[in-house]
């Protein structure tokens, strides 16, 4: 897994930071978490063909979260798009998507599959699962976590001891699948123990809430809003934000490995005082900044 981050700004962008956005590659996709006002420029400056985004998921309908959709939409249609774009998002996005088709005049020549959701599982694929929750904000605010489906270890050596013959039925018994040979063989005889995949969360724009714990559980990586400084937390709480210690604190009792603060207020213009304040909660935290991309 690799996550780009095209947009941290909050609602307002600065010379440095651009509105929300953020890529992760994973899967063999490209999948687009939000898309803030001028997402199509920063996906040309990280070298990220809008083409080949497979799967947007939107959080929540505040402008600086989607006002770069309309043109997205549009730009790859005029490039030549053919293959479907799927599009996730609460209640609403329907008739966002209905909006963007009357604007000007344009022509597309792919399937848009439109997916209302609900909190719970929204996608499960072979590879992964896709699971969304309602938190606390000022609108229905949708979190996402895409946590990878990793099968067990197969032990060739116990396959062969068997009396497997190298080749196909090895790849049945990888799946999930039992084989006749001398008797039935069942996978468990072949594979080692369940493994964790990786998972990624990623909170959209909230106030720090119990229901986002348990959701960020033992993830890779957590990027949560940071709105504010902890010296601010009339505002975040007025407006419907978190600070550095609250999303910090969330990390901590979640038990993830990798805390990465995003959505900076522009009133703010040095990181290291945030990342100061989050890291005496929670050390592995690092505040995003436009292009910064991570590894999972």
């Amino acid at each position: 897994m690799e996550v780009t981050f095209l947009g941290t700004s909050s609602a307002v962008p600065t010379k440095h930071r651009n509105h929300t956005a953020i890529t992760l590659k994973a899967f063999g996709e490209v999948m687009l978490f939000d898309c803030g006002e001028g997402t199509q420029r920063q996906l040309i400056e990280a070298k990220i063909s809008p083409m080949k985004i497979d799967k947007i998921f939107i959080t929540h309908y505040h402008g600086d979260h989607i006002l770069g959709l309309a043109g997205l939409i549009q730009s790859i249609g005029f490039r030549g798009r053919t293959k479907d774009l799927d599009i996730y998002g609460p209640k609403g996005l329907t008739k966002l998507i209905n909006a963007i088709s009357q604007l000007g005049y344009f022509q597309i020549n792919y399937n848009i599959n439109i997916h209302e959701i609900e909190s719970g599982v929204i996608l499960e694929t072979e590879k992964y699962t896709v699971e969304a929750i309602e938190t606390e904000h000022n609108l229905t605010n949708m979190a996402y976590s895409i946590c990878e489906k990793k099968k067990p270890k197969f032990i060739r050596q116990n396959a062969i001891d068997l009396g497997v013959p190298v080749g196909p039925l090895f790849g049945k018994l990888q799946n999930g699948e039992s084989v006749e040979v001398n008797g039935k063989i069942k996978p468990e005889q072949v594979l080692g123990p369940k493994r964790v995949g990786k998972k990624f969360t990623y909170s959209g724009d909230t106030r720090p809430c119990e229901q986002m714990i348990e959701f960020a559980k033992n993830s890779d990586i957590l990027i949560h809003e940071s709105t504010y400084q902890d010296a601010d937390k009339e505002h975040a709480i007025a407006n419907c934000h978190s600070t550095t210690k609250e999303a910090a604190n969330i990390a901590k009792e979640a038990n993830v490995k990798e805390l990465i603060l995003t959505h900076i207020s522009t009133r703010y213009s040095d990181d290291e005082i945030m990342k100061k304040e989050a890291k005496e909660v929670f050390e592995n935290t690092i505040i995003a900044y436009d292009y910064l991309t991570v590894s999972i």
